[in-house]
């Protein structure tokens, strides 16, 4: 049988790192924590910040709305999916549906209520370039508001089809899905070589 090979030899420098460890494990008093506890965090502080993300994702909606020429507002990359045009009404209709869902109403000149009938109705509409925009901007004016108003009470409950869920978690939803269109309008424009404004 082959001899088993001796230890190693450790040097000056680690033996010195493991005697510090060890010396600063004893010094710690059993059951105390070794880092620094995070901070509470209100629900209402969560929704301030995500309003800004909100303001952010609007800026570039909004621009890339407006760079993106008429003509492609039909263009769609495959049957099935929804075209350039169609994606911005689908945004502006999440933010309608999103504060009715939490009880700020929409404008009732949108249609849009809780109601999943409602919402396909508002995207089912033949609208201009131009009135596409208009919808978008008062639709994210809406949802600023919303967020707004119902900061106080983010903890409270709400119901999304029949799933309960937090004030603040609907928010946080919504602008995840919001960001996934905001990411396929990007693509669109890429595929018809407009250039997002804010990345010129």
């Amino acid at each position: 049988m082959p001899r088993s090979k001796p230890p190693p030899a450790y040097g000056p420098t680690v033996r010195l790192v493991v005697t510090v460890g060890l010396i600063l494990f004893a010094s710690c008093e059993p059951g105390s924590p070794t880092v620094e506890e995070p901070a509470d965090v209100s629900a209402a502080a969560v929704v301030a910040n995500l309003e800004r993300t909100v303001g952010i994702a609007h800026e570039k909606f909004m621009a890339l709305a407006q760079a993106m020429p008429e003509e492609h507002y039909g263009w769609r990359p495959m049957e099935g999916v929804r075209s350039v045009g169609e994606v911005f009404v689908h945004v502006a209709a999440d933010n309608w549906f999103g504060p009715a869902v939490v009880g700020v109403e929409a404008p009732a000149e949108t249609g849009v209520t809780t109601e999943d009938a409602t919402v396909s109705a508002y995207q089912e509409r033949a609208l201009s370039k131009e009135e596409i925009l208009a919808e978008m901007e008062a639709s994210f004016q809406h949802m600023l508001a919303a967020m707004q108003a119902t900061a106080p009470r983010a903890e409270g409950e709400v119901a999304l089809r029949g799933n309960p869920l937090t004030v603040a978690d609907l928010w946080v939803r919504l602008i995840v899905h919001m960001h996934e269109h905001l990411g396929q309008s990007v693509a669109y424009g890429r595929s018809l070589e407009v250039v997002p404004p804010w990345s010129r």
